[in-house]
């Protein structure tokens, strides 16, 4: 019998991947309710985005395998790099100094106890 998996991508997320994998890390392997508990009390800017992942997630899953959210499992999550912007500051005797705005990916898989 094949595994039921759910797979979530979420493309160009407005923060660097490294402030999103300790954000991360504290919900992988956990069930999806444990998960969403865990990131209602972070104090993470990007604590909403992973749980907007988690409940699309979670809705995509009742809708193509009928399952609630109380089977479901974090099976896989990572943060990928995405495009950087690259912006211009202004320094001091005339020179301009380089700010990178890091960008990420963030991608998520839900599978069926």
């Amino acid at each position: 019998m094949e595994d039921k998996i759910v797979q979530v991508n979420v493309k160009d997320v407005a923060q660097s991947p490294q402030k999103l994998r300790l954000i991360v890390d504290t919900v992988r392997g956990k069930q999806v309710d444990k998960a969403l508990d865990i990131l209602m009390v972070l104090n993470k800017k990007g604590c909403d985005i992973v749980k907007k992942a988690l409940l699309s997630g979670i809705a995509s899953a009742r809708e193509l395998h009928s399952v609630d959210k109380d089977e479901l499992i974090v099976s896989k999550i990572s943060v990928d790099e995405s495009r950087t912007l690259k912006r211009v500051r202004f320094a001091s005797r005339g020179r301009t100094s380089r700010i990178t705005k890091r960008r990420s990916h963030l991608n998520l898989e839900l599978k069926v106890k």
